[in-house]
């Protein structure tokens, strides 16, 4: 066990005003196995990239250990799996590779294939296998679970369970609860760490955020009070001031004394109120700093004019001769929210692309409604370029409502002026989402919308999903997702 300490850690991307990380200070085990989250855009790919040195920073972070960052960057990815291996880790030991391949259930085969023939999912754990025979290495591991399916996310979490040394940037709700102890967050104004997993962080922040707010209200109503109780005072001494010396309070002589008295009282009295609501003042502006926005989002789908959509009949879909799915039969009603589930290779992406009217070779039965009128959102962000409102004006959108879903989504007015290239991938993916919801459809179809995408903004695509209800065939390997939004889960 050892500790890695950061002191007053301040960072900025050159050229940029803002800064990412201003005097962050704070401690972390490296037995601990911490979950990394925060919104899309606020700094944890930073982070790691600061703990390995990429960048020049301001303040310290002393370690121990070596941090290794997966996914590892695989340059010939035509040579056999075993020489990958050697490249990254020559020093390792067979049976312990072996070891960690079994409880991967990764079988030996795969180290003679070229490592590019292997599926994402085999890449990954192959990675993850080998990244943890190093000694003395601290993993940075980002976001693995984009390339996995629901069972591999369970078998790699699983896998992660029995491990320790690591932060894990994911946004999977289960998969951090199933292999986490502690809970590192970027919010707004600093980093804090908890103890537990993504729940328990979950619960921790619902209830300081409650206390704030409940915290907010009281302290307005008592500066609003406080405020009219001084205007209330101010006027009364105005009023006396000019009464002064021409008051016979007493007698026959004018009286000073008994009006100063009084006067001097509800000065004091005044003093009293402006330093209370100065107080309440300072005390209100320290709460609410990290309470995340997350406005209600809102989904209006045309009617369709007949209730059945769609329909497969035993549809089968080959890829030059070869079949990837095989007798697929359901239909998307009005209102249904359809998730297609399955191992990654078992065709979710071609019956969508069959159903979005792209050429593909298929055997069986596929109706489509006359007119039917789709919104797709692909797994793909690479071709996103140019600015935000060249996007809108090309995709032909609203551009006040596609920056004002933005908006709700944790966009900062700053993000509107860059180019779209440079955005994080989660940042890249709500657009897609933010373009799709100001699209006027029938349909909505949403090829994995959630990978990269935070864990605040999938519980609000959840709340617009339940609340309006819109028919939609979906792909998505979060399995709280699925659990909370399909009506209907086909099973490839």
């Amino acid at each position: 066990m050892s500790i890695i300490k950061v002191t007053n850690l301040t960072f900025a991307y050159e050229g940029s005003y803002d800064n990412i990380f201003e005097k962050v200070s704070f401690q972390i085990d490296t037995d601990w196995k911490l979950g990394f989250t925060g919104r899309n855009g606020r700094g944890k790919t930073t982070f790691l990239n600061l703990l390995l040195g990429k960048f020049e920073y301001s303040g310290h972070i002393s370690a121990n250990v070596d941090f290794e960052y997966f996914p590892f960057h695989v340059e010939h990815k035509e040579n056999n799996t075993l020489d990958i291996i050697n490249n990254i880790y020559p020093d390792y030991l067979h049976w312990e590779l072996m070891r960690e391949l079994s409880l991967l259930k990764v079988s030996e085969d795969v180290l003679y294939r070229p490592f590019d023939s292997l599926s994402n999912g085999e890449q990954t754990k192959v990675l993850l296998a080998t990244l943890f025979l190093k000694e003395n290495s601290f993993l940075l591991i980002d976001e693995p679970t984009n390339h996995l399916d629901m069972n591999a996310r369970k078998l790699v979490s699983d896998y992660l369970n029995t491990k320790s040394g690591f932060i894990l940037v994911s946004h999977d709700r289960s998969f951090l609860d199933n292999c986490v102890d502690h809970v590192i967050s970027i919010n707004k104004d600093h980093i804090e760490i908890q103890k537990g997993n993504f729940s328990d962080w979950w619960e921790n922040k619902k209830r300081q955020d409650h206390f704030e707010l409940a915290e907010n209200e009281k302290l307005r109503k008592d500066i609003k009070r406080l405020s009219d109780a001084a205007k209330q005072t101010s006027n009364w001494s105005h009023e006396v001031e000019k009464t002064k010396n021409g008051t016979r309070n007493s007698g026959s002589k004018v009286d000073k004394g008994y009006i100063g008295h009084k006067a001097a009282k509800m000065m004091k009295r005044s003093k009293t109120i402006e330093h209370r609501q100065q107080s309440a003042i300072e005390e209100r502006s320290n709460l609410l700093k990290n309470i995340e926005s997350s406005d209600s989002l809102k989904i209006t789908q045309l009617a369709f004019h007949k209730n059945q959509l769609a329909e497969l009949e035993n549809v089968s879909i080959y890829y030059d001769e070869k079949m990837v799915c095989n007798n697929i039969s359901f239909t998307i009603e009005q209102g249904d929210r359809i998730a297609l589930s399955g191992k990654n290779g078992s065709g979710k992406s071609s019956i969508i692309k069959l159903i979005c009217g792209e050429n593909i070779d298929y055997s069986g039965t596929f109706r489509k409604g006359s007119q039917l009128l789709i919104s797709y959102v692909s797994q793909d962000t690479s071709h996103l370029q140019g600015t935000l409102t060249d996007y809108a004006k090309n995709n032909g959108i609203d551009e006040s409502l596609f920056k004002s879903i933005l908006r709700k989504l944790d966009f900062s007015r700053v993000q509107f002026e860059k180019d779209i290239s440079s955005f994080s991938g989660g940042q890249k993916k709500k657009v897609l989402i933010a373009k799709s919801l100001c699209e006027k459809v029938h349909l909505h179809i949403w090829d994995e919308p959630l990978n990269f995408i935070d864990i605040i903004s999938r519980m609000q695509i959840e709340e617009l999903l339940l609340e309006y209800s819109p028919t939609i065939l979906f792909v998505e390997h979060d399995s709280e997702f699925c659990k909370n939004i399909a009506t209907k889960i086909i099973e490839l």
